[in-house]
């Protein structure tokens, strides 16, 4: 298990050491077209976003907000398929919006994370309308294309996640062009320098305007193997619960397409154009073995500052299954590394709809005493669930795409402010909505939440205020703690001599822990536990979790 506490301050009120700011923050993620509409038309936008600002950084108390892709699109991907980089989309503002966001937030000292989506652009991103205008066209190579197998079909076996192959054949040229995702998001061709370039001035362009950092999307996918070779067939039972994606996608190994070696090279030369700019990197790779996952450190830490770790949210709700990802995580975490944790993400059933609105409170405290970064899906502070979104309505094309699609809309509805019409999300006539209103929208808002003392949205705002005043929660050593058992989930964060222990009851029943060291509680899941007193022993309700601050170092 690594041990970071030499890198760090001796206690608090001592002179601390530098550290990336990074290191002790929150981060929150905007899916922008369901955050906030400001301007009327039943979309979020950045108009919106800054409306919420103090929300996000008073209210609530995040320090950093990673917004989804606001970059010119024809939206068939949610933003995701961009026709220009160096653009703001009109449906979510432009320019002055942007520049306007940067500096409110930067104002209330809210960082701001982009969207950086090196792997693909739109099939009508003017580079690759000239990439597919001829074979002679200089920006051919700009995009991956391929001859016809000998069968006139696809080039090799490589199937995509929402079904069938990730080949379109361009009639007009006679060759395929790689889409990883849709066939309108032809995957550009890192192999070649000039594309590096031209997406590396494309980061350099939105860090000088700004941003604080970035996300980097799909950051496993830049390299292909050059060959092209087929992926083997995967094992019976190789499919993944936790992934929305077609069941064709699970029927081989996907180790040529994606994840090759060579990725590295090329996040080290992202995070050279990140450190000109003291910026900070979230990448998205898809779940891995943890051996795998801390590549993504780069070599010497010169990769990715903060890689999910997406087993995380692959991870059942049981005590024994978290003790066990903590101590792979901690086991391969690099020398010097930093964790960054989610349990959440857009691309993911809802923490409250896989686990249940009680185990959801659990979580959320967990998330936020547990060691490294860790970031909040918008939503999940209200404890929001999937709901059903009719066809009609769905926007998410992998979803349309295919009669048993699965969409990724039911985790994607919009936010729920307050108890008006439809939930203040909007005031455009609901049938004009990017997506449906939250159907609980009437008891489950952020309005109503503030109300409630006991709300899930009051228990991470103690939990977010906690941290912040606690060095040993944002920035103290990690160690399991002997009081865990098969339904309790018990670890100690320790920063000099600061000590909290954290003891979480995963299980439906009433547990009693033996503690051997006593302290106060000064957090409790329930929000009714403060101050009370622990003299060895712990009695916890039904999923109750608390945070008590020890007498002694332990």
């Amino acid at each position: 298990m690594q041990d970071i506490q030499a890198d760090l301050p001796a206690a608090a009120g001592t002179d601390a050491v530098a550290l990336p700011w990074w290191r002790g923050a929150i981060v929150y993620e905007n899916h922008m077209p369901s955050f906030k509409d400001g301007d009327g038309d039943g979309i979020g936008d950045l108009h919106g976003l800054i409306e919420q600002l103090d929300y996000l950084g008073g209210t609530l108390g995040v320090d950093a907000v990673w917004m989804s892709p606001c970059w010119r699109s024809p939206l068939l991907d949610q933003g995701f398929d961009v026709s220009d980089f160096l653009d703001i989309e009109p449906t979510f503002g432009d320019m002055a919006a942007f520049d306007r966001l940067i500096a409110e937030a930067h104002k209330r000292g809210i960082k701001i994370l982009v969207d950086y989506i090196p792997n693909h652009s739109s099939d009508q991103h003017p580079w690759f309308l000239a990439s597919r205008s001829s074979r002679e066209n200089p920006k051919r190579n700009w995009y991956i294309w391929a001859d016809p197998a000998p069968d006139g079909g696809p080039p090799n076996n490589w199937t995509a996640e929402m079904g069938g192959s990730v080949w379109e054949l361009d009639t007009a040229s006679g060759q395929y062009y790689l889409h990883t995702h849709l066939q309108q998001q032809p995957d550009l061709n890192w192999r070649n320098p000039e594309v590096r370039a031209a997406m590396l001035d494309v980061l350099r362009f939105w860090l000088a305007r700004g941003a604080d950092g970035v996300r980097i999307d799909v950051a496993h996918l830049l390299m292909k193997d050059p060959e092209l070779r087929d992926n083997p067939p995967a094992p019976p039972g190789h499919h993944n619960p936790f992934e929305l994606q077609h069941p064709d996608f699970f029927g081989q190994l996907h180790v040529n397409d994606r994840c090759h070696p060579d990725v590295h090279s090329v996040l080290a030369e992202i995070r050279g154009v990140l450190d000109e700019f003291g910026a900070v990197a979230i990448g998205e790779i898809e779940a891995m073995e943890w051996d795998a996952w801390a590549q993504y450190y780069g070599e010497g830490l010169r990769g990715v500052q903060l890689p999910f770790a997406f087993k995380l949210i692959e991870t059942p709700w049981n005590a024994d299954a978290l003790r066990g990802v903590i101590r792979d995580l901690e086991a391969h975490l690099p020398d010097g590394a930093w964790p960054v944790l989610a349990l959440d993400n857009h691309d993911r059933s809802r923490l409250a709809t896989r686990i249940g609105r009680e185990n959801a409170r659990l979580a959320g405290m967990l998330l936020l005493t547990w060691r490294g970064t860790p970031v909040l899906l918008y939503g999940d502070e209200l404890g929001l669930v999937d709901q059903d979104v009719p066809r009609e309505r769905q926007r998410d094309t992998f979803g349309l795409l295919l009669q048993d699609g699965v969409s990724h809309d039911p985790a994607r509805t919009p936010m729920p402010w307050n108890g008006s019409p439809r939930g203040g999300f909007s005031t455009a006539p609901e049938e004009r909505w990017w997506l449906p209103p939250c159907v609980e929208w009437q008891t489950v808002n952020v309005e109503a939440h503030l109300a409630d003392p006991g709300s899930m949205l009051n228990l991470y705002r103690a939990l977010i205020a906690l941290r912040r005043e606690s060095s040993a929660l944002r920035l103290g050593a990690y160690a399991e703690h002997p009081a865990g058992e098969k339904h309790v989930l018990a670890f100690a964060r320790q920063l000099g001599a600061e000590r909290k222990l954290v003891v979480l009851n995963l299980s439906g029943e009433p547990r009693t822990v033996e503690l051997a060291e006593t302290g106060e509680i000064v957090l409790a899941s329930g929000l009714d536990r403060h101050g009370e007193r622990i003299e060895g022993i712990l009695k916890l309700r039904p999923a109750e979790g608390v945070v008590i601050a020890t007498d002694g170092r332990g």
